[in-house]
């Protein structure tokens, strides 16, 4: 069954279902929707483009065809998670000696990162053996294989190997943020900056919850994003005769909530 008869399958399984709730019902099959169109989008900027990253801090980066989840198109194009992008260009001239990378699914910020940082040591965890191979194809493509190290699960007790470090944390874990990022379990990370995107905020609270836990040791932006994304780098003939929905799609993220991120800088 090729690609576009499954998600019709899915379409109409969907449909058929009973609920009384149909709000629900109708954003679901918008997001499935919204999701075949973006594959055909990543399918058709393969064809006619490349997988060099075309704008923002990781310009240059030779990525992949595939991400380990999520969306594509927008790493290719720069614009991806952009509000946080003056962070990543900071980190990168920081000179940091090392940088931890937990949650790095396919590694577009461990590889790209530590191309554009030769002297600083990276390390790269994910739990998924998918976005651990993933990651390992993407720093071999980019011939930097030798200046990372990629694990799997990372915990609390790991950050006691890079106290002695000028360490950045990066960390993107889909909730288990408020587990890991603790510095009474883990008083290391009072001397490690730390870049953090924050998940299920509205359940627990989590923006103050975290920004309680470090705002004696560290400098904290809170960086929010509305969804705008610049594109005017994406210069090529075919993207820009795409529909406008196609072009919001093609940037659109598949976040399903607001997920700030925090910069933490030691005092």
């Amino acid at each position: 069954m090729d690609f576009n008869s499954r998600v019709l399958d899915m379409l109409k399984n969907n449909v058929s279902k009973k609920t009384d709730n149909n709000d629900f019902l109708l954003n679901d099959n918008l997001r499935l929707l919204a999701k075949w169109r973006m594959e055909l989008i990543r399918q058709t900027f393969l064809k006619y483009g490349n997988t060099i990253v075309a704008s923002g801090p990781l310009k240059g980066l030779d990525f992949l065809e595939i991400s380990a989840e999520g969306c594509h198109v927008p790493k290719l194009i720069g614009c991806y998670e952009q509000p946080l992008s003056p962070f990543i260009a900071g980190a990168i001239d920081a000179n940091y000696s090392t940088v931890v990378h937990i949650g790095c699914a396919e590694g577009y910020y461990a590889v790209g990162m530590a191309k554009k940082m030769p002297a600083t040591k990276s390390f790269a965890f994910d739990i998924s053996e998918k976005a651990q191979n993933l990651c390992r194809k993407l720093a071999q493509k980019n011939n930097i294989e030798d200046r990372i190290k990629i694990g799997g699960a990372f915990k609390i007790e790991d950050f006691g190997a890079f106290k002695e470090e000028n360490t950045l944390v990066i960390c993107d874990i889909e909730g288990g943020e408020y587990d890991l990022l603790d510095p009474v379990k883990a008083p290391e990370l009072k001397t490690m900056d730390i870049i953090v995107e924050l998940h299920n905020i509205a359940k627990i609270n989590g923006l103050d919850l975290m920004i309680n836990r470090f705002k004696e040791s560290h400098n904290i932006n809170a960086v929010e994003d509305d969804g705008q994304r610049d594109i005017k780098d994406v210069v090529a003939p075919w993207f820009k005769n795409l529909s406008h929905l196609d072009q919001l799609i093609t940037v659109w993220e598949m976040r399903s909530e607001p997920t700030p991120w925090l910069v933490m800088k030691v005092k």
